[in-house]
């Protein structure tokens, strides 16, 4: 019988030990030069299989893309997880994510737990240039940042996207600031341009010096809230649907456009053909669902088809793999780390056991069949680990939806109808594979981050609301701007015993508003939203609305310590310095108080600095 998931056959008495040593940064430098091609991963947010014109789009006009199609292998079972965290830790490790401390995309569930090896450092260690732009969403603090994970160069946003807690207040996608190498700056121009551009100047400087590069390129777009340059969308044949859809659509179209700058620029730069290049995205489809869905039922969070299935591209000029072709057999993202490895030679800096498993077999050789294998997807948005919940156990034919749902993928792509008693003993098989699956990856994988404060590496720790290990906590400005009357705590730890400095806001340091007020400041208009309107704030529409809360005073509580300040009208922060001597984690938690001294709500915006010895 097949078991749920290959697995690299190394001892994890190795493999723990090589986590601590790459940790303790024992694996670091080259280990060996590799003799294979450069690589680049674009990974588009929120677009699903469906969004293509060469799958059928009827709407979306995607030239590049289609002849990006038409020129790579396409793997047409192709599965993420149905949300965004999960695919991108799955997608850098290589192993499922809910084994690597990810399970939702806010309430700090969206951490890649410290210690897993990724995909850039598989790359660094093996002679590479590592380059990322775009959305990480897997860590907005030291130890979790992309140039903490195995990344040279880093060029953001918001950690989660543009318009998050961690994102700069009033950026919007049009002439924002960005976080370069984990600082401030700002950079004219519609963000995906931006992010192409860099990654472009990155892969010149690589060649110039002479290395190979690995370069992880993810959009914000066409996630919501989609905004443009534009007023309207441009294209004539838009104009006929809906405005949201129509900036959807534009989005991904000025996407398409950005992709064949790149490849016409690998061209120019004789780059083109020692290059491989693969297009993903990271979950099933969103607002073009609704017109076009490629025949799968449901969308992006959902377990059936239309939630995780999404298209997988690879094209390696210089691959010798002969003509473009489909490979029809069962494919994930946590498949693609251990095929580079095998593809571009790459040595590990430590053992790992990936869940994943090479296809290079079926690249190099059309006549190869992939071994039969089960694969698991499911969405573990809850706060305590819930067995048999939104899962699908996934065979080449077979897809067994919560224990309860059975469908046969070959006669029933739609999964209309439920062969559950049909076939017991396929129902009964997938369900032996889910256990399997479930007692190994499910210990542990609610674990709070821990940031680490006062590390040269990152001189001010940025602790915001989304982190709040609470359901729904409010984890974009528009929502903290609503006040809402919530408080939670984050995990820290020290890098050297001293003297901190805490500033507990209620809004972030840029806008520039006190504690019992509201900001004043409003972005100068350079991007229009899909409801027809110039935002303030990206999720708060023309004229979102700040409320103020009656703040008198700020408690802050870390570790066993509690202090109080009294605050004025004109107070923007309170400021706490308090000597730290343990290095241990522990819990920190910031409360605006009124002047009865009840708690109005958690402080959204704490900043964390050592002060100078």
């Amino acid at each position: 019988m097949p078991h749920a998931f290959h697995r690299s056959r190394f001892t994890k008495l190795k493999a723990l030990f090589g986590r601590f040593a790459l940790l303790l940064g024992l694996t670091a430098g080259s280990l060996h030069a590799s003799a294979g091609p450069n690589v680049i991963v674009i990974l588009v947010d929120d677009m699903g299989y469906g969004d293509i014109a060469a799958h059928g789009n009827p709407i979306t006009r995607t030239p590049h893309l289609d002849k990006l199609h038409s020129e790579s292998i396409r793997l047409t079972d192709f599965h993420v997880d149905p949300t965004c965290s999960p695919t991108r830790a799955a997608l850098m490790t290589g192993r499922y994510p809910h084994r690597v401390g990810v399970w939702h995309t806010i309430a700090g569930g969206n951490h890649l737990r410290i210690g897993e090896i990724t995909m850039a450092d598989v790359f660094k260690a093996n002679g590479y240039r590592t380059g990322m732009f775009g959305k990480w969403h897997l860590g907005s603090n030291f130890p979790y940042r992309p140039m903490d994970r195995g990344f040279d160069t880093w060029l953001g946003q918001g950690d989660g996207g543009t318009g998050s807690t961690d994102d700069m207040f009033l950026n919007d996608r049009v002439n924002d600031h960005y976080l370069s190498q984990g600082e401030w700056k700002k950079i004219d121009g519609w963000g995906e341009e931006v992010f192409f551009h860099a990654a472009m100047d990155f892969i010149r400087d690589s060649k110039k010096a002479g290395k190979p590069f690995f370069t992880y390129l993810c959009t914000y777009s066409p996630h919501t809230p989609i905004t443009l340059p534009e007023k309207n969308p441009p294209a004539p044949h838009l104009a006929k649907i809906d405005r949201g859809s129509a900036f959807f659509h534009a989005s991904i179209e000025r996407i398409d456009s950005l992709i064949g700058k790149l490849r016409s620029f690998l061209d120019d730069e004789g780059l083109d053909r020692d290059t491989m290049m693969v297009f993903l995205t990271d979950n099933g489809g969103t607002m073009g669902v609704s017109r076009f869905n490629a025949g799968m039922r449901e969308r992006k969070g959902s377990v059936y088809e239309g939630g995780h299935r999404v298209p997988c591209f690879i094209h390696w000029p210089g691959g010798g793999w002969g003509q473009a072709r489909d490979v029809s057999s069962l494919h994930a993202h946590i498949d693609l780390l251990p095929t580079f490895v095998d593809l571009c030679q790459l040595k590990l800096p430590h053992p790992v056991d990936f869940d994943g498993r090479s296809f290079r077999d079926l690249l190099t050789n059309p006549a190869a069949q992939a071994p039969e294998r089960t694969l698991m997807v499911e969405v573990q948005r809850t706060y305590v680990p819930q067995k048999n919940r939104a899962y699908a156990a996934m065979s080449a034919r077979w897809r067994l939806i919560n224990g309860q749902e059975l469908y046969d993928l070959k006669t029933d792509p739609r999964q209309n109808f439920n062969l559950l008693y049909q076939h017991p003993e396929v129902a009964s098989r997938l369900m032996d594979e889910y256990e399997r699956y479930w007692l190994e990856v499910s210990p542990g994988d609610r674990e709070r981050p821990i940031a680490i404060a006062g590390d040269p590496r990152d001189p001010e720790t940025f602790l915001h609301s989304s982190d709040w290990y609470l359901p729904s906590p409010p984890w974009n400005h528009q929502l903290v701007a609503q006040g809402p009357r919530q408080c939670g705590t984050w995990w820290m730890r020290v890098a050297k015993p001293g003297n901190y400095v805490f500033e507990a806001r209620r809004w972030p340091r840029e806008a520039a508003a006190p504690l019992a007020g509201v900001p004043e400041i409003r972005k100068t208009i350079d991007s229009w939203d899909a409801r027809g309107g110039k935002p303030g704030l990206i999720y708060g529409g023309p004229k979102p609305e700040f409320k103020a809360l009656p703040v008198a005073s700020v408690r802050l509580t870390v570790g066993r310590k509690v202090l109080s300040c009294p605050v004025t009208a004109e107070d923007d922060a309170a400021r706490f310095e308090i000597e730290l001597q343990e290095t241990s984690p522990f819990e920190v938690k910031a409360e605006l108080l009124d002047a009865d001294g009840k708690t109005l709500a958690g402080a959204y915006y704490v900043y964390c600095r050592k002060l100078d010895s």
